[in-house]
């Protein structure tokens, strides 16, 4: 394995010299460790990018393909089958498997809870009755977003017609599982690679994206990698200075799941401050017209319309998920919650308007501490608190949401033991979420636990956060910007004008860093920081 991350030639990595590419075997001591087994920390005097073959991306990228390969191993215990004692093949879920093996993915349920199933079916307009029979019956459509949920159904048409053609395959839910599981590693491959080529000089800073636990966990708990591949890759766009493209990426990655469009606030806001708002204006104007032209001809739709909002409407009427504060909240005080006594179709009106309101204030404060910093903040830095803070505040954190964070933090904060130890946290609530699930009387784990867990995975991300803003604030402590690039996300504002909008408060730091032109050998050795 190379212990360098000059190895890409240079016409593919902006014309960077090696001594301009940050070694993390000189910088992290995480990698020191992990080099040895393949010769040790690069030499001072090493010949280095020779190697004909095993460049810093491909060996990033192997890395992604071998824990996606861990993620698939994982899931695998729910893709088995059996058969029944009436002779029928039947997916192997006995004795609530899905918990116990810590196994379960939503793909597997969902091939026939939104009827994927059923041939003829298309969704937003295929629709069906939940709790048929009961005083909550109500008609239901497909609940994702328009490009997820063509995705789901395009699986399944092949998932269907694999199985028709090629005999002695499993189970066609098993077959769309790996269909699916398949594109969505190529998504995440997707995200892992636009992280490198973002990074620049700390190209080797991908491989945290490549080998996350929430990866191994999470990438095919859903369906989550492709909207974080379309909002990196919209990102890449960016910092090739393509504001257009960018924004439409940006644009069909909000068609996906919608925190993507979320990366817009902070990115016209870096706009305004360096004079730069007509590239952002084009970003944003572009995202909106690609996510416009991918919902337009169902919304648009009067057989399909109706489908189309099921996806708002669901959002809307859900009330609090098990792993947010609000839940943590009720569960150890009591509390009924802001909205206490709905009914089947009711909305949370007060908790909606809470959540709302908090994430508000939040993306308020995280705009004056972009204004106001003594030197620009970075893209990146923005963008994690923006998510990060719609996760904190949001009456929803799905396990796999974990994953919009994991690309940002890495180019917010490339500290290697800082954001390993919050993505192992993270991942390990996984565990008690399915023994909570499992039930206390199956010897499953008490609610207790899962909470204490969801706490934790929340104070990791709000210090994760502080440190950011302390950083943005001192800029010198930015391990990015002292590896000689004052933004890898610059894009039109590389050369831009840096002007404060807000006047810094008595006390605040007052000074600019700017980079510096003679960076120098940035593979010298720093010690790890926190």
């Amino acid at each position: 394995m190379p212990s360098s991350p000059a190895e890409l030639p240079a016409e593919d990595t902006d014309s960077l010299t090696h001594e301009e590419r940050v070694a993390p075997t000189w910088t992290e001591s995480i990698a020191r460790t992990l080099s040895r087994p393949f010769g040790g920390p690069l030499g001072e005097h090493a010949q280095i990018g020779r190697h004909w073959f095993w460049t810093a991306l491909r060996v990033v990228l192997l890395l992604a393909v071998l824990t996606l390969l861990a993620g698939w191993v994982q899931k695998s215990p729910c893709i088995q089958q059996y058969v029944d004692e009436k002779g029928q093949v039947q997916l192997d879920w006995r004795g609530s498997r899905q918990f116990t093996a810590l196994c379960y993915s939503d793909t597997v349920p969902l091939y026939t809870a939104e009827r994927l199933d059923q041939r003829g079916s298309f969704p937003y307009i295929t629709s069906w009755k939940d709790d048929e029979g009961k005083p909550t019956e109500h008609i239901r459509y497909m609940e994702y977003p328009v490009i997820t949920g063509v995705f789901m159904w395009l699986n399944a048409r092949v998932a269907q017609g694999l199985v028709a053609l090629v005999p002695g395959l499993p189970m066609t839910v098993i077959v769309f599982f790996n269909v699916t599981a398949f594109w969505l590693a190529v998504a995440w491959l997707v995200t892992v690679f636009s992280v490198a080529r973002i990074a620049r000089r700390r190209m080797w800073d991908a491989a945290l994206v490549a080998v996350s636990p929430l990866v191994i966990v999470h990438a095919f708990t859903n369906f989550d990698t492709i909207a974080t591949a379309f909002a990196t890759a919209g990102l890449l766009a960016w910092a090739r200075k393509k504001p257009a493209l960018a924004g439409v990426l940006i644009g069909l990655g909000g068609a996906a799941k919608l925190y993507p469009l979320f990366l817009l606030g902070p990115l016209l806001l870096l706009c305004w401050r360096s004079d730069r708002l007509k590239a952002g204006l084009t970003t944003a104007a572009s995202a909106v017209g690609a996510w416009a032209l991918v919902n337009a001809p169902l919304a648009l739709n009067p057989t399909a319309a109706t489908g189309w909002k099921e996806f708002f409407r669901l959002n809307t009427e859900r009330n609090a998920d098990p792993d947010t504060i609000y839940n943590v909240l009720a569960q150890w005080t009591g509390w009924q919650g802001f909205d206490p006594g709905l009914t089947q179709g009711q909305a949370p009106t007060v908790l909606n308007t809470v959540s709302s309101v908090l994430f508000i204030a939040c993306c308020a404060g995280i705009a004056y501490v972009a204004l106001s910093a003594p030197t620009r903040p970075r893209l990146a830095q923005l963008g994690f608190l923006v998510v990060a803070a719609f996760l904190l505040t949001n009456k929803v954190w799905s396990p796999q949401y974990s994953l919009w964070l994991v690309p940002l933090a890495v180019l917010a904060l490339p500290r290697w033991k800082l954001l390993l130890a919050w993505m192992t946290v993270d991942a390990l609530v996984w565990v008690p979420r399915m023994y909570f699930y499992l039930g206390t009387d199956n010897k499953g784990l008490p609610i207790d636990w899962f909470l204490g867990a969801v706490l934790l995975r929340d104070a990791a991300v709000v210090a994760l956060c502080v440190i950011i803003v302390k950083e943005i604030y001192h800029p010198e402590r930015d391990i990015v910007r002292l590896s000689g690039d004052h933004d890898p996300l610059a894009g039109v504002m590389e050369d831009a004008p840096d002007r404060r909008i807000v006047t810094p408060a008595r006390g605040e730091p007052s000074h600019r860093m700017r980079p510096r032109s003679d960076a120098g050998d940035h593979r010298s050795r720093t010690p790890d920081a926190v």
